[in-house]
C-alpha cells in the first residue's frame, strides 16, 4: 500500500467533510428564498446532487461491460443509506420525520425498490425498461416542485409558517447560495473520486471479487456524499434535509442511476443471481422496515438508529465471510435468521403497538 493511495483516501475525507458542509448550508438557505420546503431541497437538489457519484460509477462501470460493480453500486448504496447514514445522523441526534414522507415519499421508495427488483428477476434490465425508469424519474422530480409550491402557499396564506420578512429574493442571494451549492456538490464528487478509488485499490489487495467490491467499497464511498450532507445536516438541526436525502437518493438510484447505465449500455444490465437471491431482497426489506420505525413517534430515535448500524455491520459481515468462503457461514445465519431478526421484529411490534395505544388512548 503506497503512501500516495493512503493520502488520496485522507484527502477525499476532508474535501467530503468541507462538501457537505457548504451543500446544507446553500441548499437550506436557497430552501427559504424560492419557496421549496426543506423537505422538498432534501428530496432532489440535495439527494440528487449528492448521488452524482453513483451516476458517474455506474455509467462508467456499464460502458466498460461491468454489470456487476453497476448493479452492486446502486443496491449498496441504498442499504448504506437507510441502515447506515440514518443509522449514525439519529444517533447524533433524533431525526423527526415529516408526515409527508411517511404518507407519500417513504412508499415511493419502496415501490420503485420493489419495481426494480420485479423487473430484474429475468436476469436483466432491458433498454426499454431503463427509459421507464429515466422517465419515472422527470415525472417525480416535476411531481415533488409543484406538491412544495402549493403547500409552501397553503401554508403561507394559513400563516402556518412564519416566514422572515427581512430576506429579500435578491439576484445577489441566489447567487451567493447557490453557488455554496455548486461548490459542495463538486468538493463532494472530488472527494468521493478519491476515496473510492484509494478504497478499490485497497480491496483489491484482498482478492475480492467486482459484485462484493461494488456492494461494499463503492458503494459505501459514493455514497460519503450523502453520509457528510445527512451528518451534517442533524448535527444543524435539519432534520427535513438529512431524512429527504437518504430518501431521494434512494429513488433516484434506482430511477435514475440504473435507468441511465441501462439506457448507455447497448444490451441492457445483466443483473448476477446472487445480487437477485440476496443483495435486491436485503435492499428491498430495509425499504420496507423504514415505514414501521417512521410511523413510531414520527421520528427515527437513538436506539433505532443504533439498530440500523448494528443490521449494517452484520450486513457487511456476512459479504466478507461469503466471499471468502469462511466456516462460520452457516452459524452467523443461523444466529440472524433464527434469533436477531425475530427479537428485531417483535420489539418493532412492541413499540408500534404502544405507540398505537398512545395515540388511541385505549389502556394496556
Amino acid at each position: 500500500m503506497t503512501l500516495e493511495v493512503v493520502v488520496q483516501f485522507a484527502g477525499g475525507l476532508v474535501l467530503l467533510i468541507a462538501g457537505g458542509e457548504l451543500l446544507v448550508r446553500g441548499a437550506s438557505r436557497l430552501a427559504e428564498l424560492v419557496g421549496l420546503s426543506p423537505l422538498v431541497i432534501g428530496l432532489t437538489v440535495v439527494a440528487f446532487g449528492t448521488s452524482s457519484p453513483e451516476v458517474a460509477v455506474s455509467l462508467q462501470s456499464s460502458l466498460a461491460g461491468e454489470a456487476d460493480i453497476a448493479v452492486g453500486n446502486v443496491v449498496g448504496s441504498n442499504i448504506f443509506n437507510i441502515l447506515f447514514i440514518l443509522g449514525l445522523s439519529s444517533l447524533i441526534l433524533p431525526l423527526a420525520v415529516a408526515r409527508r414522507v411517511i404518507r407519500s415519499e417513504g412508499p415511493v421508495m419502496i415501490g420503485v425498490s420493489f419495481l426494480f427488483w420485479l423487473l430484474a428477476l429475468d436476469g436483466q434490465m432491458s433498454r426499454l425498461e431503463a427509459l421507464m425508469f429515466v422517465a419515472g424519474i422527470v415525472f417525480y422530480t416535476g411531481l415533488l416542485a409543484r406538491q412544495s409550491r402549493k403547500e409552501t402557499a397553503a401554508a403561507r396564506n394559513e400563516g402556518d409558517r412564519v416566514l422572515v420578512e427581512g430576506k429579500k429574493k435578491t439576484a445577489r442571494s441566489l447567487f451567493l447560495y447557490g453557488v455554496f451549492v455548486v461548490g459542495g456538490l463538486l468538493l463532494l464528487v472530488v472527494g468521493s473520486h478519491w476515496l473510492v478509488e484509494s478504497a478499490v485499490a485497497i480491496s483489491r489487495l484482498f482478492g475480492v471479487d467486482e459484485l462484493v467490491i461494488g456492494l461494499t467499497v463503492v458503494a459505501a464511498g459514493t455514497s460519503l456524499p450523502e453520509v457528510a450532507t445527512s451528518v451534517v445536516a442533524a448535527m444543524k438541526g435539519e432534520r427535513d434535509i438529512a431524512v429527504g436525502n437518504v430518501i431521494g437518493s434512494n429513488v433516484f438510484n434506482i430511477l435514475c442511476v440504473i435507468g441511465l447505465a441501462g439506457v448507455v449500455s447497448p444490451s441492457g444490465i445483466n443483473v448476477a443471481a446472487a445480487a437477485l437471491h440476496f443483495d435486491i431482497p436485503i435492499m428491498v426489506a430495509t425499504a420496507v422496515a423504514c415505514l414501521p420505525i417512521f410511523v413510531s413517534g414520527n421520528r427515527i430515535s437513538r436506539w433505532e438508529g443504533a439498530l440500523f448500524l448494528f443490521y449494517y455491520v452484520a450486513y457487511t459481515v456476512f459479504l466478507v465471510l461469503d466471499a471468502k468462503d469462511h466456516h462460520a457461514i452457516p452459524v452467523f445465519s443461523s444466529v440472524m435468521m433464527w434469533f436477531v431478526i425475530p427479537l428485531t421484529v417483535l420489539t418493532l411490534a412492541i413499540v408500534a403497538l404502544r405507540e398505537w395505544r398512545n395515540r388511541t388512548g385505549v389502556s394496556a
